[in-house]
């Protein structure tokens, strides 16, 4: 399963590397992060609540703003 994380405050690499670490931590999940549109890709490879995903986003200081 996809899913495409928006998310403000982001605007170096250094952001980057810190939601990618955040949401590559969790069990089962692969993302990458875009810069430049502000957002991150996540592919799951198993069943994840949001909240948890936004939980891994906002705990290193960061605000998702819509799931797709």
């Amino acid at each position: 399963m996809d899913k495409t994380l928006y998310i403000e405050g982001m605007n170096c690499n250094h952001c980057k590397m810190r939601v990618e670490k955040a949401l590559n931590k969790l069990d089962g999940v692969t993302a990458e992060v875009d810069l430049d549109n502000k957002l991150a890709k996540v592919t799951l490879s198993k069943e994840y609540d949001d909240k948890a995903l936004i939980n891994a986003v906002e705990d290193v200081g960061y605000d998702v703003v819509d799931i797709k």
